[in-house]
């Protein structure tokens, strides 16, 4: 069974030698999405809530492309810059996330580049 590249204009395009969301029969794996615009690689939001926001969209894109929702992700990983930014995360992510059961989640703290408070990646099984 071979890998399918998942590859939108709807979410930023990876600045490495990585896809944006990787499929492989049932299982695709949406790569670390951050709060960069897709049509102009700029950060969207200087809060975490509204980087959360605009990365989950990115991983919804990628998703989409795959023809998926945030219903088939079964985990979620979070890296958050500062252990002060988990309420408005957890608040800002909580919107995105409308039916049960819900997707599991590890949160972790790490370093990103300047400006990027937020980074998620999602791991999705397909009918």
């Amino acid at each position: 069974m071979a890998k399918q590249e998942i590859r939108t204009a709807n979410a930023p395009t990876p600045v490495a030698k990585f896809s944006q969301g990787v499929r492989k029969g049932n299982i695709l794996q949406v790569a670390g999405q951050v709060a960069f615009d897709p049509a102009t690689g700029a950060i969207v939001g200087t809060t975490v809530a509204e980087q959360t926001a605009q990365t989950m969209k990115n991983v919804q894109a990628v998703l989409a492309e795959a023809g998926a929702t945030l219903d088939d992700v079964v985990m979620f990983r979070v890296y958050l810059t500062d252990v002060s930014h988990f309420a408005e995360m957890n608040e800002a992510y909580g919107e995105f996330m409308t039916s049960e059961p819900y997707s599991a989640r590890t949160t972790v703290y790490v370093g990103l580049p300047e400006g990027l408070l937020i980074e998620i990646d999602a791991l999705a099984v397909l009918s």
